[in-house]
């Protein structure tokens, strides 16, 4: 007798989500022999199976405006996807927050269990939100520890799963032995002074970091005493390469190179790091690279942020740790003279100590997240 398969909803937003759920298909897949996967993904989703219901392109907004022009278009597609995924076994939102709660507590409604992949950021502000996704979800699936907590004290079933970056990367692994191999991947020479700068990539964040970080640079490499130094930037967004061509007669002493290459590459071969604030930072920390963390947005929106906020550090290796282990710079205090200041002396410290405090945090996300992830999402539906 040939059993029914298992079907699985899922949707992803954004290119991020689409990696995200391919790999917790395949691992699904790899538990059970007969299941089906339908939703909205991207190009790594579909490899995996997914029978799409709609081009995750229909997802893509951008600006203030974009949204209102296009909410008809989207409610129809809410709509759309909460009758097809009502047939199914379980439904999973990953990421995306906005649109796949609303879409979560509509199947779940109708009976069907849900399983939201990455908790939106509750730990640090709008906790408001917690009820509602209490409303949508059946499980949420957390990718740092201290996240449960806040769900837990609402009743809210949520599992820490690990982080899928950091299963990327060996915790063990010595920063010498990394930044040797990234640079004879890349080209980069073996004794240069290397600063990687992630200034962001939206609009906002280069009008805000960009200049920012090329001065902190300069007065970077005039203390440190080298005539030149390798500044290199990982940016895949044409508006970074637009803004220094605008600015780069502005700063003739400074040897930037943008690449195109993964992130990681830069940050692995970098002695040291400017980030802005985000995952950048998770990324400097489990590849041991020494960083200094800024952000700065609008003052209007900074009040309003700071009256939601729950946490009083931003860099994502402080929050882990509970204490400061890397400095950061935020609004008024992120100016040029601070951080290079501050990079002067992260490339001068003793870096045993936050060496292994980085190896420890590492450790403790290494969790196999999409194994984890796909066995929440199984218990749910064995539950059922």
């Amino acid at each position: 007798m040939t059993l029914n398969p298992l079907k699985i909803g899922i949707v992803a937003g954004e290119p991020s989500g689409d990696l995200l759920g391919a790999s917790l298909m395949t691992a699904i897949a790899d538990r059970h022999a007969n299941v089906e996967f339908v939703g909205v993904g991207g190009d790594a989703m579909l490899a995996e199976g997914l029978r799409s219901l709609a081009d995750m392109d229909r997802f893509a907004i951008n600006g203030f405006v974009d949204p209102l022009l296009r909410i008809g278009s989207l409610v129809r597609l809410l709509r759309l996807l909460i009758r097809e995924l009502t047939s199914v076994d379980v439904v999973i939102g990953v990421d995306f927050n906005v649109f796949n709660l609303l879409l979560e507590r509509g199947v779940r409604k109708r009976g069907v269990p849900t399983a939201h992949y990455v908790s939106p950021s509750v730990y640090a502000w709008r906790r408001g939100r917690v009820k509602r996704i209490g409303k949508a979800v059946d499980v949420i699936m957390t990718l740092f520890p201290f996240e449960t907590k806040v769900y837990d004290d609402h009743g809210i079933r949520a599992v820490f799963v690990g982080h899928p970056t950091a299963d990327r990367f060996d915790p063990d692994e010595g920063k010498a032995a990394m930044m040797a191999k990234a640079r004879t991947l890349n080209g980069w020479s073996s004794d240069s002074l290397m600063l990687c700068l992630m200034p962001g990539s939206r609009g906002s964040e280069i009008g805000f970091h960009f200049e920012m970080f090329l001065e902190a640079a300069a007065l970077f490499q005039q203390r440190v005493n080298r005539a030149r130094i390798n500044v290199v930037i990982p940016a895949r967004h044409p508006a970074v390469r637009k803004a220094w061509q605008e600015l780069h007669r502005q700063f003739p002493s400074l040897d930037v190179e943008i690449t195109e290459l993964e992130a990681t590459q830069v940050l692995a071969a970098s002695d040291v790091a400017l980030v802005k604030s985000g995952t950048s930072t998770l990324e400097a920390m489990l590849l041991k690279t020494p960083m200094v963390v800024a952000y700065r947005i609008g003052a209007l929106t900074a009040k309003v942020v700071r009256s939601m906020m729950f946490i009083n550090q931003v860099a994502l290796p402080n929050i882990l740790a509970n204490k400061t282990l890397v400095p950061e710079f935020l609004q008024d205090d992120a100016t040029p003279q601070n951080l290079a200041t501050a990079l002067v002396e992260q490339m001068n410290r003793d870096r045993t100590a936050l060496t292994r405090e980085f190896t420890s945090l590492h450790r403790s996300l290494k969790q196999n997240a999409a194994n984890r992830a796909a066995e929440t999402v199984l218990s749910l539906v064995e539950t059922r």
